[in-house]
């Protein structure tokens, strides 16, 4: 967008002070503001006509109810293209988010809802987190303990200590020697693998078994193949954190505007869909408006980076606010906050 647009430096500079002026308050600014926080030696009529200029590209407008002007959703993506002096870091937000994300006690799902909240709190924003895909979940160890009238308890565990428990009705009730030998024959053959392959490879075993297993081991496979396909191990989803949050910005305060986008939170349809074009991205990705292609978000910034394992990126978080977020020192907490993630969901592999 940035390089479809020429501006003078005049006018480059008017467009930023106007930016973070309403970034700071959220109200139009007027010429007169402008003349006198700008710090440029010219006329106040040439502020206004340069205002008009900026006004006729689009990338400012003038609410109805007011003479200042506001930017647009096209002024937004200049300024953040082209304009934006992003921030480093506070120290103390650093040190908070290395000691609370990457504390050694805590489970991966204990991580990511860790991640998720600190976001919302450094951003004052609504925050998402996606769980990692379930092609990247590590396969640790399961276990199978028999329980009444056929049933058995499946003990799922997966790397960053994840621990899921899945009931299973049987044909028949299955000894505790079945049952360890179930879980020996699954250990062995599958510990260390990812749970996309060994689905797979459950799959390949269940056609081998007509031919080459007996009934015994023939329902031990089809125990194993329930373990890891049914339920939410692993499942897509993300992990959301203040969503109450946006309702202190009068802007996105209209009610039938804040319960579209709470319904899109519950629902996490659309933000799942918005999280997954983002795998492939490199760094901070920043949505404004109706960029993120979900009518949603149409009054709303988007700002996510992709957070990886070893072998590649295995999820996105990011927050979500007003256009007129401080995006100088959000863009920095959500870029940090996925590198500590990841890093600390990798020390659990």
């Amino acid at each position: 967008m940035s390089s479809e647009i020429s501006l003078t430096e005049r006018a480059q500079h008017l467009l930023k002070v106007l930016v973070e002026h309403h970034i700071r308050d959220g109200r139009p600014v007027g010429s007169t503001t402008l003349s006198r926080d700008s710090g440029l030696k010219v006329s106040a009529a040439t502020i206004r006509n340069t205002m008009s200029d900026l006004e006729s590209m689009g990338l400012i407008q003038s609410p109805h109810t007011s003479a200042g002007r506001i930017p647009t959703q096209r002024g937004y993506r200049l300024f953040v293209d082209s304009m934006v002096k992003i921030q480093p870091l506070e120290r103390v937000q650093l040190n908070q988010l290395e000691s609370e994300i990457s504390d050694r006690e805590k489970s991966a799902g204990e991580v990511l809802s860790t991640a998720s909240s600190l976001l919302s709190q450094l951003t004052q924003m609504a925050s998402v987190v996606m769980v990692p895909k379930r092609g990247q979940m590590v396969l640790r160890q399961l276990e199978f303990l028999s329980l009444s009238e056929g049933r058995v308890l499946a003990i799922l565990v997966t790397n960053g200590n994840e621990v899921q428990n899945r009931i299973l009705q049987t044909d028949r009730t299955l000894s505790e020697s079945e049952l360890r030998q179930a879980a020996n024959w699954f250990n062995r053959t599958f510990v260390g693998e990812e749970l996309s392959v060994v689905r797979a490879r459950l799959v390949e075993e269940l056609e081998r078994a007509r031919g080459e297993m007996d009934g015994a081991m023939q329902g031990i496979v089809r125990m194993a193949q329930q373990v890891v396909t049914s339920g939410k191990v692993g499942e897509d989803d993300v992990v959301v954190s203040g969503r109450s949050r946006l309702m202190e910005y009068g802007e996105l305060c209209e009610m039938d505007r804040l319960r579209q986008l709470f319904d899109a939170f519950g629902e996490k349809r659309d933000m799942i869909h918005l999280l997954d074009q983002c795998m492939e991205a490199d760094g901070v990705q920043v949505f404004i408006g109706e960029e993120s292609g979900y009518s949603s978000f149409d009054d709303c910034s988007v700002v996510t980076a992709p957070y990886r394992h070893e072998d590649g990126v295995v999820g996105v978080l990011g927050v979500v606010g007003p256009t007129r977020m401080a995006y100088d020192k959000v863009i920095p907490v959500v870029d940090m906050t996925a590198k500590i993630l990841g890093s600390a969901l990798n020390s659990m592999r």
